[in-house]
């Protein structure tokens, strides 16, 4: 059985610029940072931050957002591959250029070169 089908889990939401996380209840307005008061990122259930000084990790964890992942699942498997440097994005991104592949799918991929 699907470990987030039997209770209601708090969702991790994401401040980019500040670097910072909150676990929230899922809820129809959207929420608001509370340093810089800007919308924040629906990351997922899932999600496992960086440490704040971690700079290349935060830089890749904006390519995978905004790129359309999150790490949202049922609890069975997780959301499955998602880069943690901004090399294994620029690799991601270079396979989707020369192969044609959309950019979301191919940070996706755990290994690019087997696509």
């Amino acid at each position: 059985m699907c470990r987030y089908s039997a209770d209601t889990y708090k969702i991790h939401y994401v401040c980019l610029p500040c670097r910072v996380t909150t676990k929230r209840r899922p809820e129809q307005r959207p929420q608001l940072c509370n340093r810089c008061q800007e919308h924040m990122i629906d990351a997922g259930r899932d999600f496992a931050a960086p440490r704040r000084r971690d700079s290349p990790a935060w830089r890749a964890l904006g390519a995978v957002l905004y790129a359309g992942l999150d790490f949202h699942s049922c609890g069975c498997g997780g959301p499955g591959f998602r880069p943690r440097t901004p090399r294994q994005v620029r690799e991601r991104l270079q396979v989707a250029g020369r192969r044609g592949i959309p950019a979301r799918d191919a940070i996706a991929l755990s290994d690019p070169y087997e696509a």
